[in-house]
């Protein structure tokens, strides 16, 4: 794993050991069952430490929640997480949701994903790991952005490539708490796509802070981080039902 330390290193963080040895049962694991199920594209050892484990890691240059624009190019903070409350949307094989648990233990994560063997892998993790304060939601955003024990409670929302932008904003902005944050990972295209999703981001109580173009050499290329500050309560009619905003996204 000295591609991660080195990497985390180059963005202000500090990995021990115990971090070093959580991720490196991550990778194999992550191995093993993609053999028989389809969990990733990317499975080299070290694409997964810079792809995968590096890239989910760059979203705590957002934190902490509320500090102003622009973002830094070192993480800010490492500990005192233990009233965050973080949701990771369209978790996938945990990205970057359980990377963010292992580096902030005291956090609570929920990690939300619909298909069934993605979200048993993320249980399974979460068990092998012994991470406690983490809960795996096999579900439709649209639909948990509507449990009364979701919506609005989170302070950081997370997700990786899962929509553009404008369908991602109404996933994620129901689930976030007043004053708290939104962070969607994209690619070079994220200044393009923030801006077509202003009207988008605005009708669902957000308000964009910063499209921060990451240029680590440690990252993947062209990696983007769009930060979206809730500054207002989302309508009671969003989310829409499941599959909605894909097909017919806002404005």
């Amino acid at each position: 794993m000295e591609l991660l330390r080195a990497g985390a290193a180059s963005l202000g963080l500090t990995l021990g050991a115990s971090h070093l040895r959580a991720f490196e049962t991550y990778y194999r694991e992550l191995a093993a069952w993609n053999q028989q199920f389809n969990l990733t594209a990317i499975t080299g050892y070290q694409e997964v430490q810079r792809r995968h484990f590096l890239d989910s890691l760059s979203c705590l240059l957002a934190l902490p929640v509320g500090a102003p624009a622009p973002l830094p190019d070192e993480v800010a903070i490492q500990v005192g997480s233990g009233s965050l409350r973080v949701a990771d949307v369209g978790s996938g094989a945990g990205f970057p949701g359980l990377p963010l648990k292992i580096m902030l233990p005291d956090a609570r994560v929920t990690l939300i994903e619909a298909t069934g063997k993605k979200a048993a892998f993320l249980q399974h993790m979460v068990r092998l790991l012994g991470l406690q304060g983490v809960e795996v939601l096999a579900a439709r955003a649209e639909d948990v952005g509507r449990m009364p024990e979701h919506r609005e409670q989170y302070d950081l929302v997370v997700a990786r490539a899962v929509a553009p932008l404008g369908v991602l904003a109404e996933y994620c902005l129901p689930l976030c708490r007043l004053q708290r944050r939104m962070v969607a990972q994209k690619g070079s295209e994220g200044a393009e796509e923030a801006e077509a999703a202003l009207p988008a981001i605005a009708r669902l109580g957000g308000a964009l802070i910063s499209v921060k173009s990451l240029a680590h050499e440690a990252l993947p290329p062209g990696r983007t981080l769009v930060v979206i500050d809730k500054v207002a309560r989302t309508p009671e009619a969003y989310p829409r039902r499941p599959g909605i905003p894909s097909k017919r996204p806002l404005a």
